[in-house]
């Protein structure tokens, strides 16, 4: 259940992981490096953490290395699939049905009933 829905929200989720890491990851910056910068309310709340700023910054980079690889993720399956759909062979379609089947349990239920609809056109089981 818990993986249905997170396939529906995968790209927006990784825009989400991605801003989140790319905060807490300045924030880290700021704080090991520029600590003499003055950014307001940034850098006050950056001074407030202290030498949590460390942790928040190794947090950030994760967080924004898996956000990052989410969203090439969630584009190089959707470019695969909507490249093979555009064909109209039957033949090609069946040599990759094992790994279009695959792709479409990654991707968001609107592509796996794009899918179908192309199976049913074509005649496949």
């Amino acid at each position: 259940m818990g993986k249905r829905i997170f396939r529906e929200i995968v790209a927006p989720f990784s825009v989400f992981l991605i801003v989140v890491g790319l905060v807490l990851s300045l924030m880290g910056a700021v704080w090991i490096w520029y600590r003499g910068l003055e950014l307001g309310v940034f850098t006050d709340t950056v001074n407030g953490l202290g030498d949590w700023n460390y942790y928040l910054f190794v947090a950030g980079l994760v967080l924004l290395i898996a956000g990052i690889w989410y969203l090439y993720d969630f584009f190089r399956n959707k470019k695969f699939l909507v490249e093979e759909l555009k064909t109209d062979k039957r033949s090609e379609l069946i040599k990759k049905k094992a790994e279009l089947e695959d792709v479409v349990k990654k991707l968001p239920s609107k592509y796996e009933k794009m899918f179908e609809e192309k199976k049913r056109k074509l005649k496949i089981k």
